[in-house]
This record gives structure tokens, sequence and C-alpha cells, in this order.
């Protein structure tokens, strides 16, 4: 593996694609020559790395086994198309501390290079700092992959991880990094201070503190973030990654009306959510097809709003 001495793919700065998963439209069975056609769209598109199976990739609807099929094709993907130091981050998370660490060993062998996990949730009215702290502590201790956590407490029944936890929890070696899906780029800014966080600017303590939506990018980067997953990336991908290039090469006014543009046509995928990325992805780049039910299909005008909404940051997508 490519890499570090230890051969795990470092993570570079920069934006990282959390890749829809793509079914076949009449079965729903996973679709793996279009997910590795994606993969490897993304690549070539400047990404710094690619997280499969993440809220935008649907990982509560596919099975443990399809989770890993889908990391295998995206990271035979990207190796056939050149990109064998790309790294890939899984979504790992079960409800359980053992099923967790049983889902990251099976990660490695796959091709992942790190894990993403979300808090646990399910019983809400138990879930409390100890139990948040154990679970992670547990995991970090057995993974044999390193661990970035999803604050994203919209997936979570509300659960928001505060910078005193997220600190404390960033001190444990495996545990490299946050993801900041909750918003709050004053979060981001504390966490990324104390913990010394990975710059375009400084290498730092190597730890990643991770924006989380593609129109907080500038933002990201003022507060001393590493890089961008976002779902956005998905569709733009060259114009997330040329706001974050403009504002590490010093061209901050640039970058901040490019950043504009990104903002306004992200809300738009931001709305409809996966089955509006998907549509997108399908009026732009000819595949794309539809989520997993329960999640619907959206109405043919909906899907012409997205594609119109859309359109000013495209043509400066399609231009790149």
């Amino acid at each position: 593996m490519a890499g570090t001495a230890s051969g795990r793919r470092p993570l570079p700065c920069g934006i990282y694609a959390p890749t829809m998963t793509f079914f076949e439209p009449d079965t729903e069975e996973l679709d793996i020559p279009v997910i590795k056609k994606h993969a490897e769209r993304l690549a070539r598109a400047g990404l710094a790395g690619l997280v499969t199976l993440g809220s935008n990739g649907e990982a509560v609807h596919c099975t443990r086994e399809e989770k890993l099929a889908v990391t295998r094709a995206t990271r035979e993907a990207i190796d056939a198309a050149g990109f064998t130091d790309m790294p890939i981050i899984i979504g790992a998370t079960e409800g359980s501390v053992r099923g967790t660490i049983e889902l990251s060993k099976l990660a490695a062998d796959a091709g992942a290079d790190y894990v993403l996990l979300l808090p646990p949730s399910y019983y809400k009215a138990q879930v409390d700092e100890e139990m948040i702290e154990g679970y992670f502590t547990a995991v970090a201790d057995a993974s044999p992959l390193p661990i970035v956590i999803y604050n994203y407490p919209g997936a979570v029944a509300g659960v928001d991880l505060d910078s005193d936890l997220l600190i404390k929890l960033g001190r444990h070696p495996n545990i490299i990094g946050t993801k900041f899906t909750c918003g709050s780029t004053g979060k981001l800014t504390r966490v990324a201070s104390a913990l010394d966080a990975k710059t375009p600017f400084s290498e730092g303590s190597g730890y990643m503190a991770f924006g989380g939506i593609c129109d907080f990018t500038v933002q990201t980067l003022v507060s001393g973030g590493s890089g961008i997953i976002a779902g956005g990336a998905n569709v733009m991908p060259k114009v997330c990654v040329k706001v974050w290039n403009l504002y590490a090469e010093g061209k901050t006014e640039e970058a901040i009306k490019l950043q504009k543009v990104l903002s306004r046509g992200d809300w738009f995928l931001t709305k409809p959510a996966i089955a509006g990325t998907k549509q997108a992805i399908q009026s732009y780049y000819g595949y794309g097809g539809y989520p997993r039910r329960p999640l619907k299909r959206l109405e043919e005008a909906k899907v012409a709003a997205v594609a119109e909404g859309i359109q000013e940051v495209m043509a400066i997508e399609l231009a790149l």
C-alpha cells in the first residue's frame, strides 16, 4: 500500500467527497460499474480523498457486505486510474462497540485507510458523555484503522459533541480527526486550535478538522480547518477544489467570490438531499439514478428545478 512508512495513506488537506452509492434502478442492487465510474471521475477532478458509505452513501440502506463491496470497488477503480495514493475513509458505524470494531477490521482488508464514526444514539435516553467517550475510546483501542469522529446531530437524534469532549477524544493516538457537519465554525476553531490541526499552511500535529458542507469552505479555512467532506463535491468537485486552492494560494478575494457561487448552488442540492444530488449527477453527467427506498424519487419538476438551480455553478465546473 502506498503512503506512510507504516503503509497507511496519509490524509492530505483539501476536498473530500462522501461518494454516492449507486443502485440498479429496477432491482436496487449495487451498480458496481457506476460506483467505479463515479470514483474515477472524482479522483480525476483533483479531490484529496474519498469517503465511502457516509450519509450521502446511504450507509443505513446497505448491509455490511455491501459496504465492503462498495469500498473494495472504489479502491479498485481509483488504483486502476493511477490514484494509488488517494486515501479512502469508510463510514463504519454500527450500533455496538463490538460490531464497529469488526467492521473496521473488515474495512481494512477491503481497502479503506480510515473510519468515519458517528456517536451512539439509538438508546438516546441512556446516551451521555461517559457513554460516548467509552464508545470512541474502546473502538479506537481496537480498530486497525484510525478514526475520524463524525459530529452530525441531525443523523443521531440530536447528539452533539461539544468542543471539550472532541478535544479530549482527539488526544487518543488512534482518533485523528473530526468531521463538523454540525456546521459550527466556532467549535471547529476551538478543536483545531487545541489539537494543532493540519492546514494548508502548517503540518501541525496531523489532526484533521473537516468542515462538513462545501458552503462553508472558506469559513473552514479561516477557522484553521484541514479539509472539507462535502456532498456537493459529488456534483461540482472542481469548483470545490478551486475555492480551496484559491484561498490556500492567498487569493482570498477570489476565493470568497467563488465561495458565494458555490454556496448558492449547493443549497439546491442540500434541500432535496440524496435524491436531488443523484438527479443532479444524472442531469449533468448521464448517470446517477435513485436512492433506495424508503427515500422517495424526485418528481420531474423538482429534477428540473435542481438542474436549473445549479446551472450557475455548473457552468464554472464544466469550464474548469
